[in-house]
């Protein structure tokens, strides 16, 4: 509310030049980007849902390529290597960051959210929120990485807000290299996934959380499997829509798409730029040109 040339906010009365560098300031903020993380590549599904769902948004990715995968390392090193990667976005002056791993988000994010001054979300919640909102029979299936299954995060997130639901975690560790080696319509990836899903079927589960974000690049062989009257849940899509309230609710959504010419995504990585590019390339709409290689363990 304006009055005698001043503004009115929250108590304060600020002159019209004080009002518009506090607007300026603002305007600022929301239009830093947002950082996503993961332990190499499988996190670009999560990065591809924040650009379908967030448009106008910017996005910092990091793939921590030299020290993939996340799932057979230990809490301790999982939590280690997502601080480094949290203060290098820190310096990118991003306005929120998505731990967009499932073995990060199981074993750092607690900690993380506590040493940042920014809105911190990990793929786990969101997950379980549309698993549970999903399923008819309360029998729910987690495929995920040896950490995330090891981890029980899935299991104690759905207890917590559906006791009686039954979990069934499996861990299903070769298909990230399947993944990662583009073997996404192979007969290998089929017979490996057979193996895997098999007693998944045999239960009876209505709803299956793929809980690793490589997994939704081989949806269709696993959907296949499953077959119809199986639920996919992919929490990269949920993620993405959980952010996209989050920055809503905190005033943080960038109102406006970036002018012509400015850049949008950037990427960077702890090894192989050559080969994520051209993985990246391969499932992303937006082509990216380049990727930065830099030496995470400095921060």
């Amino acid at each position: 509310m304006k009055s005698g040339g001043k503004s009115h906010i929250s108590g304060s009365f600020h002159t019209e030049q004080e009002w518009k560098i506090i607007m300026s300031g603002y305007e600022e903020l929301r239009n830093r980007p947002i950082g996503v993380f993961d332990s190499g590549v499988g996190g670009l599904t999560v990065a591809r849902e924040i650009m379908r769902q967030l448009p106008n948004e910017r996005i910092v990715y990091f793939g921590d390529t030299a020290r993939v995968p996340y799932g057979s390392k230990s809490q301790d090193t999982i939590t280690k290597f997502s601080r480094q990667i949290v203060r290098f976005l820190q310096t990118q002056g991003v306005k929120a960051i998505v731990v967009a791993c499932n073995s990060a988000s199981a074993y750092a994010l607690d900690e993380l959210e506590q040493e940042v001054d920014i809105p911190i979300i990990g793929v786990v919640k969101p997950g379980t929120k549309a698993a549970i909102m999903a399923t008819k029979n309360g029998k729910i299936g987690v495929i995920a990485t040896e950490a995330t299954t090891g981890s029980g995060i899935y299991s104690r997130y759905i207890k917590e807000n559906d006791s009686g639901a039954t979990i069934l975690c499996k861990a299903c560790p070769l298909f990230v290299p399947l993944v990662e080696e583009g073997l996404w319509e192979d007969p290998v990836t089929d017979e490996i996934a057979r193996r895997y899903l098999t007693e998944l079927i045999d239960v009876g589960i209505d709803t299956l959380i793929l809980g690793c974000t490589h997994y939704p690049i081989i949806r269709s062989t696993i959907g296949r499997i499953m077959g119809d009257g199986v639920t996919l849940v992919n929490p990269a899509y949920e993620t993405a829509r959980e952010l996209k309230e989050l920055l809503r609710e905190q005033g943080l959504e960038s109102e406006h798409r970036p002018e012509l010419g400015t850049e949008l995504y950037r990427f960077f990585v702890s090894d192989g730029a050559d080969k994520f590019q051209k993985f990246a390339n391969s499932i992303l709409t937006y082509g990216i040109l380049s990727a930065k290689v830099i030496n995470i363990d400095e921060y």
